[in-house]
């Protein structure tokens, strides 16, 4: 539902899927998406500089209020199957837009690995707040 022209968070769909199925970000409040690259600068002999950048993946996180013991679940199953020598399988993100002109623009984050940043801050008269971050091999445009 885009306002005014303009595209806001809850234009934003995501699905993130595991090599054992979807993982359920209950509660999501925030997904931050970035371009990595390497940028590389080539002085000529003319003195002239010229910058070169090539792209080097995605990186992001995911901002989630702890609503259940999924985020959790997760991470120790990962941590497990580490000590019992399972090879991890990289995740998708899927994400969906919802474009301020009726359009849906959807696009795949593909051999993404999870970790979890910040297992949330436990204390009186607050709400946990989980922190994941990202990083993945390349963004494609599905639809």
């Amino acid at each position: 539902m885009p306002i005014n022209g303009y595209s806001v968070g809850r234009d934003f769909t995501l699905v993130v899927q595991t090599s054992t199925g979807p993982l359920a970000l209950n509660k999501l409040t925030g997904f931050e998406p970035k371009m990595d690259t390497t940028e590389i600068k080539i002085k000529r002999l003319d003195g002239i500089t010229d910058h070169v950048r090539f792209p080097d993946g995605w990186s992001g996180t995911f901002e989630v209020e702890r609503a259940d013991s999924r985020v959790d679940d997760y991470f120790c199953q990962i941590e497990a199957d580490y000590y019992a020598g399972i090879n991890e399988q990289p995740c998708q993100i899927y994400e969906s837009v919802d474009e301020p002109n009726g359009g849906v623009s959807q696009y795949r984050y593909e051999g993404v690995l999870l970790s979890l940043d910040d297992a949330g801050k436990r204390g009186g008269d607050a709400s946990i707040k989980q922190r994941i971050k990202w990083k993945g091999s390349r963004k494609v445009k599905v639809a």
